[in-house]
């Protein structure tokens, strides 16, 4: 059995933050709050995808976004999440047409998810 016994939900001795599920806990609940302001269409912790559905801004109710998120690792690391931004515009008959969606803006949804999560590891370790 060894120095850390059976675990069926995870190793404890790895960065994931324990909570048994099968993706790094601190980038779950970081993507989680990240995009807490869209509405959730699904959200999987034992895959690590989170699926938005379409938010249209105040500001902009011409224009939706669509948010997929995937945490790729057991690990805290920069690598470790990926977004995929989906925009949409409405056209003139009142339908919706795909448009680009900024990389940049993908960039930095993945950037604020890796903060949060180093802020929850950082709470977490009373550092």
């Amino acid at each position: 059995l060894g120095k850390g016994g059976i675990s069926l939900l995870g190793r404890g001795d790895d960065d994931a933050g324990g909570g048994g599920i099968g993706v790094n806990s601190f980038l779950w609940r970081a993507a989680l709050d990240t995009v807490s302001f869209m509405p959730l269409a699904s959200a999987d912790p034992f895959g690590g995808v989170i699926l938005t559905d379409w938010y249209a801004p105040a500001e902009t109710p011409d224009e939706r976004f669509k948010i997929n998120v995937l945490i790729m690792d057991k690990t805290l690391r920069s690598d470790g999440v990926q977004v995929k931004l989906f925009r949409q515009v409405r056209g003139k008959g009142g339908d919706w047409r795909d448009a680009p969606a900024s990389d940049r803006t993908a960039r930095q949804l993945e950037d604020s998810i890796l903060t949060r999560a180093r802020q929850l590891r950082v709470a977490q370790n009373g550092e």
